[in-house]
């Protein structure tokens, strides 16, 4: 059960007079109604969305002006740094103590009330969610992403909808699952990638009002975002060629390897989920102390912390970096990412791992050019962008939305052959590997965590 619904609250029951065809044959009611109903969720999670992207990046640049002004100011300036990340995270996780299902990404509470596995979320999420994430991930430099605040924000949005208008359970469900999509879409400016995720990650099916409600939410969502953000894609990519067909096999290579990294990482992140939770101490003492390590990585390594679009876009703009630097900020953010998110702080896993699959892109063309010089420098732009597809999909399992989320974040449509080798083969590997994807693994350990809460409970 989810912890942050009120004793005894239920959605409504299915109206007098409903039947299952209702579900199979919507009519009225359900595609124009409750689409209506969508869409102004949509309008809203867009608002909300772009609003907290807004003051996510406002907050980051004060950080990043914060960690200039450290240097030259000795062990004060440092002790600042260290102390806002340790803050600010310990406070982010006071607030998850507040609102438990306001802690890590949220994909997972959102995928458990579409399998029927839980109750959707309390509006309560939306505030919770809202501050935490820029607590976490602005001002404390946290390696999280900002489509966890977003999609569970959207979800709790969209739930909150269909309770006011007294639809029935199974639809609060579906509204909740739409506008997930809808935050996913703002989180990244990048609607049918929105759509496509509601479709291929938390519904796993294609229905006509999945369909009808998610793409008006998507719809209003960015549109009503981009109000706040402005119309452009979230990187900057130049031209990139699409590499000619004899060069296809290195792509095919590229997704094996990003396959294992992508089992790597998921396991990482659960391995610290775990043994933060079997810590025998404060969970505000162990936010504390991830925050005191971001902060000296702030100041030392600041590539290495943050969400790391910066990163990317620098990988996009041809930032030339030494090979041992890139490897080495790869291992870096390999870790600073599962470790935020074991403390349960709010924020997702998504954007670092667009970070990370563009590292991987730049060293792979590097090793490419240890090789063959000229050949590795003309992959290494596609390598960059189709990394970014191939981590995600190896992860998460969601090869579609993988490719089309990055296609419409770098407005870049010459690469879909190269992704879609790339993804299938590390989507393949990863399974082989006998892997789960990422949310499956986190629902489960949020599903356990309620039982044990409610045994706990209920022990005189």
């Amino acid at each position: 059960m989810n912890p942050d619904e009120p004793e005894g609250a239920r959605e409504p029951r299915v109206p007098a007079g409903a039947t299952n065809a209702d579900s199979d044959f919507p009519g009225a009611r359900v595609l124009v109604g409750l689409g209506l109903v969508a869409l102004a969720a949509g309008a809203l999670t867009g608002l909300v969305g772009g609003a907290f992207r807004w003051m996510l990046s406002w907050t980051e640049d004060r950080r990043s002006t914060l960690v200039e002004w450290s240097h030259s100011n000795g062990a004060l300036g440092v002790i600042a740094v260290i102390g806002l990340s340790a803050s600010c995270a310990m406070i982010a996780v006071w607030i998850v103590q507040r609102v438990p299902s306001a802690g890590g990404s949220g994909i997972q509470q959102v995928e458990a009330v579409q399998q029927d596995e839980d109750r959707a979320a309390n509006w309560t999420v939306v505030p919770a969610r809202f501050v935490g994430g820029l607590l976490s991930m602005g001002a404390g430099g946290m390696v999280l992403g900002r489509e966890g605040p977003t999609v569970h924000m959207g979800a709790a949005i969209g739930a909150a909808a269909g309770r006011l208008v007294r639809a029935s359970t199974d639809e609060v469900r579906v509204l909740q699952t739409s506008m997930a999509g809808a935050g996913l879409a703002v989180a990244f400016n990048a609607p049918i990638g929105g759509a496509l995720f509601t479709f291929e990650e938390v519904a796993k099916q294609i229905r006509l009002r999945y369909a009808v409600w998610t793409l008006a939410a998507v719809a209003a969502a960015v549109v009503c975002s981009r109000w706040i953000l402005g119309n452009q894609p979230d990187f900057r990519a130049g031209g990139v060629d699409n590499p000619a067909p004899d060069r296809l096999w290195v792509f095919l290579v590229f997704g094996i390897i990003l396959g294992g990294i992508g089992v790597l990482y998921s396991r990482l992140v659960t391995w610290f989920v775990d043994v933060f939770q079997r810590m025998p101490v404060s969970p505000l003492v162990i936010a504390g102390g991830v925050g005191v390590v971001i902060g000296i990585l702030a100041l030392v390594v600041p590539e290495s912390v943050g969400g790391g679009d910066v990163v990317a876009q620098g990988l996009l703009d041809s930032q030339r970096l030494a090979l041992w630097t890139l490897i080495g900020l790869l291992a870096l953010r390999m870790v600073t990412g599962p470790l935020s998110y074991g403390t349960g702080a709010p924020g997702g896993l998504f954007a670092p791992m667009l970070a990370l699959g563009a590292l991987c892109g730049v060293i792979g063309g590097r090793l490419v050019e240890l090789i063959d010089q000229t050949y590795g420098a003309s992959l290494t732009p596609a390598l960059v962008i189709v990394g970014m597809s191939t981590l995600f999909a190896s992860v998460v399992r969601v090869p579609l939305t993988a490719i089309v989320l990055v296609i419409e974040m770098t407005a870049v449509t010459t690469l879909t052959i190269p992704m879609i080798l790339s993804a299938v083969t590390a989507v393949a590997t990863a399974s082989l590997a006998g892997s789960k994807p990422v949310y499956d693994s986190l629902r489960e350990r949020m599903l356990q965590g309620y039982a044990l809460n409610e045994s706990r409970h209920a022990q005189p």
